[in-house]
Formats: C-alpha cells, structure tokens, sequence
C-alpha cells in the first residue's frame, strides 16, 4: 500500500540521529514508510512509494550514506561511473535542503504495472536561505528484476495531467 498523502511537514530539521522519527516524505514513520527502502530491506512496490523514497533520500543524504546508495541503485545512467555519480550527488546533497513533498497526480506505476509517473512538488532551501518550488513529472519503469527505477523527469509540458 502507498503511503498516506503527502502533508508538508517543514523537514530539514537536523538532528544526531540519520534517521527522523517522521517521514521527510510525509507519509508517516520514517521506519515504516521510507526507511527500509533507504535501507535497502524492501523495495517499492509501486511507483509513487519510489518515488517518495527518494525524496526521502534526498533529504537525508547529507547525513545518511545510505540515501546516497538508495538513489544510486533506484536511478540508472548510462556513462557516468558511480564515483562519479556519488561525487555529484553528495556535493549536491550538501547544496540543497529539502523541506517538504506533495503529490499531486500519478498514473499506472501499481504493482502490476510496468510503467508509471508521478507529477508533484517539493520544496528547497539553499545555503543562501533561498526558496524555491521544484515540480516535476517524473517518468518510472521496471528494471531487470522486476525494481522499480526512476528513469528520468519529463517536461510538465509534455502532457502530465496536474
């Protein structure tokens, strides 16, 4: 079952701990809803809970080496090594405070699906103490085993329905 709507919930709190008691995603516990994703103990099962896991990754990857990993194993790409990859997303991570998610459509991306997309909006903050509104149609299929993997982020102009 996907988790719970999305309720901002003003992440990027820090704490000693590199896992929150609540989901960045907001969809719930962190240990119940993205943790064992991030962890690598389950997989999704759909496309929106990948989805929100690695928005949930993305939050935590300056404090947590295992988002970093989640969001390399859930996003192949052709021609970069995973140093490479690593470096960028970490110096990214570093840049990039992510506050909050909402979904706001998806379609397919179930269980039995091969295919999906989510379309949403997550908020950021930078170093600067900039805001900003990033919103995204972001495209998912399966992999080899049968995972679901993010595969790119689509044009919002490309025809997701918001």
């Amino acid at each position: 079952m996907p988790p719970a709507p999305a309720i901002p919930l003003g992440f990027g709190r820090q704490s000693l701990s590199p896992e929150p008691s609540e989901c960045p995603c907001g969809g719930g516990t962190y240990a119940s809803c993205c943790g064992p994703l991030i962890a690598g103990e389950q997989v999704a099962i759909t496309a929106q809970q990948l989805m929100r896991s690695r928005f949930s990754a993305f939050a935590l990857a300056a404090r947590d080496p295992q988002a970093i990993e989640h969001l390399l194993r859930t996003h192949p790409e052709a021609g970069l090594t995973a140093a490479a990859r690593r470096k960028a997303l970490m110096e990214s991570c570093r840049t990039i405070e992510w506050l909050s998610l909402k979904v706001l459509n998806f379609q397919n991306g179930g269980p039995l699906d091969q295919h999906g997309s989510v379309t949403f909006e997550a908020r950021w903050r930078d170093r600067d103490r900039r805001e900003g509104l990033l919103k995204e149609w972001s495209r998912f299929g399966r992999g080899e085993s049968g995972e679901w993997l993010y595969l790119e982020a689509l044009s919002l102009d490309e025809g997701a329905a918001v």
